[in-house]
């Protein structure tokens, strides 16, 4: 069986995108993630991104990481995710509604010339408390600033979900930052039960960010668009940032805006179509 998919990217975080309207019957779809995001064997991505109808929003988002876990967000996957589904005719509204294990997250695509140059997400509001991030521990207070304890080594995070769990540490280079290092090992530390995404961020002023991120069943990817999220709330958090920062990552930037109108996260950045293929499956 061919499997039709459309590879697309947010600043270099990719992801396999297929329309279930069309393609039906994908069988075991961990099995199936692991394959086509494998980078040998495979298309080679991030993550698979599933288009599915739903009877709570316009449409709805799952994703699949490239180890066959399921997380409940993926901030460059949505902004993939309604150019998409925009351009293939699923939706006609510039603004739409998506269902995602996270909840509604309400997309808004914005043209140059009637042409899509890029993507505000409204990511709603970031959640704190130990058990809706999850953060193993006591207490309803912020979790700033937690020690983690990596080997000999204590790191100190700043831990924010936005719809997934986030564990921020801000660094002095983020180049020298030990990602690969000590990112698996944050990953799964016994702080976090389902365990977190790893952020190392480097302050350039009160309007900048610098960040690199290992993410949660994927390893370090060149973008995390709930990532830089949670980033930009842990430097407002901890007295580092404004409340309206631009994120650099390895292929660009996202602008990152936490309202105090209405507490909402919003995230603004673009979503490329790389090319459209056929996968044997």
């Amino acid at each position: 069986m061919w499997l039709q998919f459309v590879k697309m990217h947010g600043l270099g975080n990719d992801f396999v995108l297929v329309n279930t309207m069309e393609e039906k019957n994908l069988g075991d779809l961990s099995k199936l993630a692991q394959k086509i995001c494998h980078r040998r064997f495979g298309v080679g991505a991030d993550g698979l991104i599933l288009v599915l109808p739903s009877s709570k929003a316009h449409l709805r988002m799952r994703i699949f990481n490239p180890d066959g876990s399921e997380p409940e967000m993926c901030g460059n996957g949505i902004r993939c995710f309604a150019r998409f589904a925009y351009e293939a005719g699923l939706v006609s509204e510039k603004e739409f509604e998506v269902e995602t294990l996270a909840g509604i997250i309400k997309p808004r695509l914005i043209f140059d010339a009637n042409e899509v140059s890029g993507i505000r997400v409204d990511m709603g509001e970031p959640r704190f408390k130990r058990e809706e991030i999850p953060v193993s521990g006591t207490g309803d207070s912020f979790v700033v600033n937690e020690p983690v304890s990596v080997e000999d080594e204590t790191w100190h995070g700043t831990c924010v979900s936005m719809g997934n769990p986030h564990c921020v540490f801000f660094v002095e280079d983020v180049g020298k930052a030990p990602v690969t290092v000590v990112g698996p090992k944050v990953e799964k530390h016994s702080l976090f039960p389902q365990h977190t995404n790893v952020e190392f961020i480097e302050v350039v002023n009160k309007e900048e960010l610098k960040m690199r991120v290992w993410e949660r069943g994927a390893g370090e990817t060149m973008a995390c668009g709930t990532g830089a999220c949670a980033s930009a709330v842990a430097g407002v958090l901890t007295g580092r940032t404004n409340r309206k920062v631009t994120v650099h990552l390895a292929a660009g930037d996202l602008l990152i805006e936490w309202s105090e109108t209405n507490n909402h996260v919003y995230m603004t950045g673009p979503a490329v179509e790389v090319f459209k293929g056929d996968y044997l499956i």
